[in-house]
């Protein structure tokens, strides 16, 4: 299977629940968060059912794909789901069809306080 055609899969797997996101990555890939990285299949079962869990349900909703590039085995996205997620990049190595490396950032504004300010952070979706 082509980068590509793994790309295409697992961006569609985000809506086919964790199960199928998960049968893209193998025992050894690596997920590089702003909170480090996560290594193996629980870790990262662990932030994809953390990252559905504390979303909400009109975030996947609101994704939308800004910029997909593909060079040989590693794909770049650049995506938003606003309100929620206003910018967001995956950088991803696949080899035969599984993910070995991806790397994920998003920028997720604070909610607003009760007073009304609004303190921009950057933290993970």
């Amino acid at each position: 299977m082509s980068t590509q055609d793994t790309l295409v899969r697992h961006l569609q797997a985000l809506t086919g629940g964790i199960d199928a996101i998960m049968r893209d990555y193998t025992e050894s890939s690596v997920l590089f968060t702003q909170q480090g990285p996560l290594t193996g299949l629980e870790s990262i079962r662990a932030f994809f059912a953390g990252f559905l869990a504390n979303s909400p349900p009109e975030l996947l909703a609101a994704f939308t794909l800004l910029r997909r590039d593909v060079a040989g085995e590693v794909a770049y996205i650049l995506w938003k789901a606003e309100p929620y997620i206003p910018l967001a990049t995956d950088t991803f190595v696949i080899r035969e069809g599984r993910i070995l490396v991806q790397t994920f950032a998003a920028f997720v504004p604070a909610p607003a306080t009760e007073d009304g300010a609004v303190r921009a952070s950057v933290g993970a979706a």
